[in-house]
């Protein structure tokens, strides 16, 4: 039994005044209010539930950095971006994948997230292309020796747009047929272990049939699990759903499958106001990424709309250009203020913008990790981001604006300490596999680089 007494934590019902969380097998075994710390207590400052990181690719964090300079043409989007993020995705192999995402996963872990939500399509290993799932052991061994919570999500990707209906040559090192795939997801299933759940998806319209996209939808359905798609990112991408399907590519979507609660739609940046309220309307969660999408220069999620038709969200650190759950917030919040001229324009629920945002968060990113939604409660997980309360960010702040000053001050993040399944992760601020992991995480990064 680990005992742990928060000066504040942040309960369902709001905060509350020095608690005792008891922690036994991975859960909470008892919430205890209004207490006085004891001998044995383990004495932390501020506590919050952890966020989802609702969408991975923890292969690109290697790209981080690496795509900033000019073309020749100096014609540079999402297109030309993608081509350098293929050439990495066909050198990484399974021993490279374990290190770039170990380290990924403790740079989430050490600021604030407890889970993840790998999107992965990279199936098979180029030095070793007939081994089987060697790809999704890397994923989760990186996940065990971060001690993230992991679903795993793996992604289906069959040919190369809407009226190409094979693979190009940089897709083929991960393109599989959809009885590969289903065969794959069933494995993947019976390997899962503790703290590791199985989701499942496609990458786009574009990237696979309405068949197999049908028989993935109705394997999700059939088990309980979340289902996750990109979907109108790029707006060549509308265009030329528009042109094969004749409709964009949310209304095509929803009238065609049974889009429901489980569903997890990333980006949805290009969607008119029809669109907008029929996906709100949905129940789905839409997984926003908004340093990536800044980077690549997608676009504006129309935000404000879709929230006002009820509709739910979930953020994710995508590409990894950052690791930061409250930075993603933030820009979530900033990007809307530069289109609209206004300020605090995510402020439908709640007056103070940072509480809204960290639970609408908190809340999309459990259902599109197919997690618990309970927070800090009996039963629920002992996943969790102990704050240090003493940290200059918090001072003069009350329990109304304390996660305004969380999300929006911007200082170095005051995360002391993050437990996950009932075991630290995070102890004095730091990563228990920090050094470990960015040792194989340069030495991978540098066998890569010999490879080039």
């Amino acid at each position: 039994m680990t005992k742990v007494f928060a000066k504040k934590a942040l309960l369902p019902t709001g905060w509350v005044d020095n608690v005792r969380l008891q922690v036994a097998d991975g859960h909470f075994a008892a919430v205890e209010r209004g207490v006085l710390a004891s001998a044995d207590d383990i004495p932390v400052g501020y506590v919050i539930p952890g966020l989802c990181n609702a969408h991975s690719h923890a292969f690109q964090r290697a790209l981080a950095g690496h795509t900033e300079q000019r073309s020749p043409a100096g014609r540079d989007n999402f297109w030309t971006w993608r081509e350098r993020m293929y050439e990495l995705a066909g050198r990484v192999d399974a021993d490279a994948l374990t290190a770039i995402a170990r380290q990924a996963y403790c740079e989430m872990l050490a600021s604030g997230y407890t889970s993840v939500a790998e999107f992965h399509y990279l199936h098979r290993d180029p030095r070793n292309p007939e081994a089987v799932d060697t790809m999704f052991a890397a994923i989760s061994r990186a996940a065990a020796d971060s001690g993230i919570r992991l679903t795993y999500v793996p992604v289906h990707y069959e040919r190369a747009g809407f009226d190409r209906p094979e693979p190009s040559a940089h897709q083929r090192s991960f393109a599989l047929s959809i009885d590969e795939f289903m065969q794959h997801y069933d494995r993947a299933v019976a390997a899962s272990r503790s703290a590791v759940s199985v989701g499942i998806g496609a990458h786009s319209l574009r990237a696979v049939s309405r068949e197999s996209l049908r028989a993935i939808a109705k394997l999700a359905a059939r088990d309980f699990i979340p289902m996750h798609l990109h979907i109108a990112e790029q707006v060549r991408e509308v265009d030329e759903c528009v042109a094969a399907y004749g409709q964009r590519p949310v209304r095509w979507l929803l009238d065609n499958y049974d889009v429901a609660a489980n569903w997890c739609l990333v980006h949805a940046t290009h969607m008119d106001a029809e669109e907008v309220a029929a996906l709100a309307a949905s129940g789905a969660v839409v997984g926003l990424c908004p340093s990536t999408e800044a980077n690549l220069g997608d676009g504006l999620f129309p935000l404000h709309d879709y929230l006002s038709h009820g509709g739910r969200i979930a953020i994710g650190s995508d590409s990894h250009v950052s690791i930061n759950p409250f930075e993603e917030l933030r820009w979530l919040e900033y990007g809307q203020r530069l289109a609209t001229r206004s300020r605090n324009v995510v402020s439908l629920r709640h007056s103070h913008v940072g509480s809204e945002l960290f639970l609408r968060a908190l809340e999309g990113g459990a259902a599109a990790g197919g997690q618990q939604g309970d927070g800090i409660a009996v039963g629920g997980f002992a996943d969790f981001v102990a704050l240090n309360d003493d940290d200059p960010m918090f001072q003069g702040h009350d329990d109304e604006s304390r996660l305004d000053a969380l999300v929006f001050s911007g200082y170095p993040l005051p995360v002391e300490r993050v437990m996950v399944d009932g075991a630290w992760c995070v102890v004095d601020a730091m990563h228990k596999q920090r050094e470990s992991a960015r040792s194989a995480y340069a030495d991978a990064i540098a066998t890569l680089g010999a490879r080039q």
